[in-house]
């Protein structure tokens, strides 16, 4: 019978797949917290209510990963992390990429942009296809 879910051939591979992919953004959402300075300095002054957006952008991955990780609701833990990942990727290291005056920097943040890039396609991936055939929402 079809299925709208990508068959997992070995669901150890699955649950390490989801075990690495969700693993930077438990440490992110809690380092948002931890060193919140740090990440409101990353951000164009010019962005309003940047504490505001670091902290909300910290329980959207967080939120986002729960549920990738836990195969609760993968989809939607899917679009939370694009949604974090969007904006994260195009305000901070696209502008970053652009704009630093340091060559080094600029070098570094391509490769934090095209690794968002990365990320954000293996979230669409999830979106569509889910982490499992038992997922059904």
């Amino acid at each position: 019978m079809p299925t709208d879910d990508l068959t997992i051939m070995s669901p150890a591979i699955g649950l390490i797949a989801r075990i690495l992919f969700t693993l930077i953004f438990f440490l992110s959402g809690i380092t948002h917290f931890t060193a919140m300075q740090s990440y409101i300095a990353l951000m164009p002054a010019p962005i309003p209510f940047r504490a505001f957006w670091v902290a909300i952008s910290a329980v959207v991955e967080l939120a986002g990963a729960v549920l990738i990780l836990f195969n609760y609701r993968p989809r939607l833990g899917a679009w939370l992390i694009v949604i974090f990942l969007v904006p994260v990727t195009i305000v901070v290291h696209g502008t970053a990429m652009l704009t630093l005056p340091d060559p080094v920097m600029r070098a570094v943040n391509v490769s934090m942009f095209l690794k968002g890039l990365a990320m954000i396609a293996c979230a669409l991936f999830i979106t569509q296809f889910g982490v499992s055939t038992a997922d059904t929402r």
